[in-house]
C-alpha cells in the first residue's frame, strides 16, 4: 500500500471515530442513523455536477451497493434493539474485515502476503477485543447474535462491492456521490415508513451535530472508497477499522474516560497489526 493512500486511510479511520463521538444524542437509532444517511445522501447530491458520472459498467454496483449501506444500517439498528453495544459492535465490525479477506484472495485474486493478512487478523481482533466484555454473565441473546452476524455480512459485502465498482466506475468519487444520494433516499424512505411523519420533527432539533456527523461520514467513506482503486480492498478495509483506536483514545484524552487493561493491550493490537501493513 503507497504511503499517501496508508496515511489517507488512518486519516479517514479518524474522522469516523470523530462522527461517532458527535452522535451522542438523547436520540433513538433510528432517526440518528435516518439523519446521518441524510446528511450524507444531500451533501453527495449537491456535489454532484462538480464530478464525472460513473461508466455504464459500474452503475449495478452502486444501486447494489445503496441497498447493502442500507441493509447494514437496518440490521445495525436491529441488532442494537435486542443486544449491548458491547457485545453487538464488536463482533458487527471486528469480523468484517476478516470476511473481506477471505473473499477478496479466493474470489477477486487479490494478492496478499502473510505479513499482511496477519495485519488484517491483529487488527480485527484488536477490534473486537476493544469493545467486549469477557467474563459477562449474560449471554449474547440470539436474535442480537444473528443480526450482529448480518451486520458483518452487509458491511464485508458492501466493502466488495465498492472495491470492484469504484474500480470500474473510471471516478472513485462520482461512484461514493451516487452511491451515498441512493443510500439516503431508501434510509429516508424506510424511516419514514418506521416513524411517520413525527421523524423530521425528532430529528429538527439536532441538524447541527448530525450536519457535521454526516459530513465527516461521508469524508471517511469517501476515502475508503478511493483507496480500494489503488490498493487491495483487504487492507484498506482493516485500516479503517482502526477506527476504534482513534475513539478510544478521543475518550481518555478528551473526554476523560479510564480505559482498563484490556483496552490499552487491544489498542496494542490494533497497533501492532498497522505496523505490520508498513512492513
Amino acid at each position: 500500500m503507497d504511503l499517501v493512500v496508508f496515511f489517507a486511510v488512518l486519516a479517514g479511520a479518524a474522522m469516523h471515530a470523530g462522527w461517532n463521538a458527535l452522535v451522542k444524542t438523547g436520540l433513538d437509532r433510528t432517526t440518528s442513523i435516518f439523519l446521518l444517511a441524510l446528511v450524507q445522501g444531500l451533501i453527495s447530491l449537491a456535489l454532484l455536477p462538480l464530478f464525472a458520472v460513473p461508466l455504464a459498467a459500474s452503475w449495478p454496483w452502486i444501486v447494489g451497493s445503496a441497498f447493502l449501506h442500507s441493509g447494514y444500517k437496518i440490521f445495525l439498528i436491529r441488532a442494537y434493539e435486542h443486544g449491548d453495544m458491547s457485545q453487538v459492535y464488536p463482533l458487527a465490525r471486528g469480523s468484517a474485515p476478516l470476511i473481506v479477506a477471505v473473499v477478496g484472495v479466493f474470489a477477486l485474486g487479490e494478492g496478499i502476503t502473510a505479513t499482511k493478512f496477519a495485519a488484517v487478523c491483529a487488527i480485527a481482533f484488536g477490534v473486537m477485543l476493544m469493545s467486549s466484555k469477557f467474563g459477562a454473565a449474560q449471554a449474547m441473546p440470539k436474535k442480537a447474535l444473528l443480526y450482529a452476524l448480518g451486520t458483518a455480512a452487509f458491511t464485508a459485502s458492501y466493502t466488495l462491492a465498492d472495491g470492484v465498482g469504484a474500480r470500474l466506475s473510471g471516478t472513485a468519487s462520482g461512484f461514493t456521490l451516487w452511491m451515498f444520494v441512493g443510500d439516503g433516499l431508501l434510509m429516508t424512505l424506510y424511516a419514514l415508513a418506521v416513524r411517520g411523519r413525527g421523524l423530521f420533527a425528532a430529528a429538527r432539533g439536532n441538524l447541527g451535530s448530525g450536519a457535521a456527523a454526516g459530513a465527516l461520514s461521508l469524508g471517511s467513506y469517501w476515502i475508503a472508497i478511493w483507496a480500494f482503486t489503488l490498493a487491495p480492498i483487504a487492507l484498506v478495509a482493516a485500516l479503517r477499522e482502526t477506527s476504534v483506536l482513534f475513539a478510544m483514545l478521543i475518550a481518555v484524552f478528551l473526554l476523560g474516560e479510564k480505559a482498563s487493561a484490556q483496552r490499552w493491550f487491544a489498542a496494542a493490537l490494533i497497533l501492532a497489526g498497522i505496523l505490520l501493513m508498513r512492513i
